[in-house]
């Protein structure tokens, strides 16, 4: 299977020998691995593994370590997100281990079907006998090493800065890792693990806050703040407040301190274009174009309207000239005179010349005279000649042919009634269109203040059924909707609905329900149908007429606003419409974030973790040592503590510590915290010196040993960290 990563692979691992070990630092952010005596790794990523789909062929691949952005693009990562090996510090994914594994090996330079290399891995502290169990099986079985040796990360850290002077035999390290935090008490330079103390706190945990707070202070940025983002402005921005209380009072109280401190993070920000109001010249050369373009369409349309008469003339003159030839012909000879004409009879070409008589008159805005009336009468006699003739002198078969033809004419009259109303509406509206055309062109100020004005009073009349609609009648001094039932929301046709059915419900309700046996009961039925609810169902027609202004007026007044949503005068109950985003939308202050996120290490419970902080895990680990109140080895302890891990790069940790471990020791108890050379690599660097001694191979394990000793042994495993 592919692997996708942006990590350079080595080419010198051919020039080492089979004897000198690898190192590995399996740490639960961060992977190194490099040869032993180095000072550096030869390969670092992030510890986790993602598995998405090529966008193209489908293919899955693994991304292991640190995605190339310009990668990711050609991949589907939806349903496949990071993944990592760990459980809190222990490894318990032992198939996503392999992954790594597998990638590490192959970017130091191995090509082999085996490692033929001893290796020196890091662990947890009081790692449990399974994971190291599972670990050693990897190794052996599927990698096929000669020997490994487990080491604790934090162990190593001490015992490297221990060889540089940086601190004592007797000691505590103090390690906040990247999701939990231990401390070890090393007494004549050899771990104390009885001692040591575990607080499921750690950078992950920081980091995160982090990101919830600034996603919860700036939801319009969510997208923003991912994690890694996140983890850049802690690294870079946070601290540890010496005093938290009196910090985030600062804070609170907008102190001169509390601003320097404040950090700002401006996102890239386009204003959005500024709509400058058109002046006096452009409104009247827009009115003008718009005036040449409605002349412009009233000529298009006259000179078509006049196309069409002049062919309808010329249709009528000729069907004219045909009946004149046709009286001249005798009756035997007329089907054949007609057979070249498309007619079938003279009653047909008289029926299509008043047809197009009719269109004519139609087309020129003639009124329809008696002679019309009477064809169209004659027409439908001829159509439906069944519906004047007495049921009495029908066959049965005839009369269901009469309810036919009287359903059809009833329909086709409806249909005609309708389209002729319809007729009559679009020229009421043509001519009240050209007569308020008229006055605005008479005064065009006046009849501009008298549209608003109407405008204004129709707007203020719908939003005032809407609130009633609402919120029914009842409102308080303030003009805010009050406490209102249903029933007062809603209207009375609804209300007396609601009483009819309720009425009917109670008089029913007892004994044999025998509703529509009765035609009251049917009658009752009709005034219980929504189809009656005529003030809910009907359209209202100040909608209607609002929409009729609003189109007016944008069509002369270029400077007119639609009223929306959310403005002032809005119905009440309405969502109030979205602010527009401004330039200081888009700056990211980080204040009381800068010390609120790391302030967990110290108090866990900030983040519902209940566990001690940082400080009283050093008074607890020396209170787990056998020590029997011995006060000198008390006193050497807290006067060499070693600050390593990740977390201990934030500003202010170690005056912080410093506070905190003197707040539970006695009066006048040495306090000396100091911070590791390295925090992030002095355990790998350790690690590599331990593994470059000549008696590294004296604590490593074999293949046979693992499977001879079994795992009662491999829990009580233990390396000397003294020859380091």
């Amino acid at each position: 299977m592919p692997i996708v990563s942006k990590t350079r692979r080595q080419t010198d691992y051919n020039l080492f020998p089979p004897s000198v070990p690898i190192v590995i630092d399996n740490g639960a952010s961060y992977f190194r691995i490099g040869w032993a005596g180095e000072t550096e790794p030869r390969v670092v990523f992030r510890n986790i593994v993602q598995r998405p789909r090529h966008k193209a062929t489908g293919e899955t691949v693994t991304i292991v370590g640190d995605q190339d952005p310009a990668m990711m693009k050609f991949f589907d990562c939806t349903r496949s997100g990071p993944r990592s090996a760990f459980d809190s510090n222990v490894v318990y994914q032992f198939e996503i281990m392999e992954y790594i594994l597998d990638f590490a090996f192959d970017r130091l330079g191995a090509s082999g079907s085996a490692i033929d290399h001893p290796i020196l891995i890091t662990e947890c502290v009081c790692n449990p006998v399974y994971s190291r169990s599972k670990m050693a099986e990897l190794l052996f079985e599927t990698y096929g090493v000669p020997s490994v040796a487990f080491g604790v990360d934090a162990a190593f850290s001490y015992k490297y800065n221990q060889r540089h002077g940086k601190c004592q035999k007797d000691g505590i390290v103090i390690c906040p890792g990247f999701t939990t935090t231990h401390t070890i008490p090393f007494v004549d330079g050899e771990p104390v693990y009885n001692g040591s103390c575990r607080t499921n706190i750690g950078g992950y945990h920081v980091t995160d806050y982090l990101k919830q707070l600034l996603s919860l202070k700036y939801p319009f940025h969510s997208s923003i703040f991912t994690w890694e983002k996140a983890e850049e402005l802690k690294l870079e921005h946070c601290y540890i407040a010496p005093d938290y209380v009196s910090e985030a009072r600062k804070f609170q109280e907008g102190t001169k301190e509390a601003e320097e401190k404040t950090r700002y993070w401006q996102l890239p920000w386009i204003p959005p274009p500024v709509e400058v109001p058109p002046s006096e010249e452009e409104i009247a050369r827009k009115a003008a174009i718009r005036e040449k373009q409605g002349q412009r369409l009233r000529e298009m349309a006259e000179a078509k309207r006049s196309s069409k008469i002049n062919e309808m003339e010329n249709e009528l003159h000729s069907l004219h000239f045909l009946v004149k030839q046709l009286d001249q012909v005798e009756e035997d000879d007329i089907p054949s005179f007609l057979s070249d004409t498309g007619y079938a009879s003279r009653q047909e070409l008289e029926s299509t010349v008043s047809k197009v008589t009719q269109a004519l008159r139609k087309a020129r805005g003639e009124p329809k005279d008696e002679t019309d009336e009477f064809e169209e009468n004659n027409d439908s006699n001829e159509k439906y000649p069944l519906i004047n003739v007495p049921d009495n002198m029908l066959t049965p078969e005839q009369i269901k042919d009469k309810k036919k033809q009287l359903f059809l004419k009833t329909t086709t009259e409806g249909r005609l009634r309708a389209r002729q109303k319809r007729n009559e509406e679009e020229l009421e509206k043509e001519r009240r269109n050209q007569l308020e055309e008229e006055r605005r062109r008479e005064n065009p100020e006046f009849y501009l203040e008298e549209m608003r004005a109407q405008y204004k009073e129709v707007l203020e009349r719908v939003e005032q059924k809407k609130r009633l609609k609402t919120n029914g009648s009842n409102t308080n001094g303030n003009q805010k909707s009050g406490n209102v039932g249903r029933g007062e929301r809603l209207s009375a046709a609804k209300r007396e609905r609601m009483r009819l059915l309720t009425t009917a419900a109670f008089d029913r309700g007892k004994g044999e329900d025998t509703f529509g046996a009765k035609d009251e009961d049917w009658q009752l039925y009709k005034l219980m149908s929504k189809d009656h609810d005529e003030d809910d169902e009907r359209p209202d027609s100040d909608e209607a007429e609002l929409a009729r202004l609003s189109s007016r007026l944008q069509e002369i007044d270029p400077t007119f606003e639609l009223k929306a949503e959310g403005e002032p005068g809005q119905a009440s109950g309405e969502a109030p419409r979205v602010r527009p985003l401004t330039e200081e939308d888009y700056k990211i202050v980080i204040g009381v974030e800068r010390f609120r996120c790391p302030e967990i290490l110290f108090h866990p419970n900030l983040v519902g973790i209940d566990q001690v902080g940082v400080d009283e895990m050093v008074g607890a680990s020396i209170r787990r040592l056998p020590h029997d109140d011995d006060k000198e080895l008390e006193e050497k302890l807290t006067s060499s503590i070693l600050m390593t891990g990740g977390c201990s790069l934030v500003q202010g940790m170690k005056e912080r510590l410093e506070c905190g471990i003197r707040m539970i020791r006695p009066c006048g108890s040495t306090i000396n915290v100091v911070q590791a050379k390295d925090p992030v690599l002095d355990a790998w660097r350790g690690a590599s010196a331990f593994a470059a001694d000549l008696n590294f191979l004296g604590n490593a394990f074999t293949k046979k040993d693992y499977y001879e000793k079994g795992e009662e042994w491999l829990r009580s495993y233990q390396i000397q960290y003294n020859t380091l």
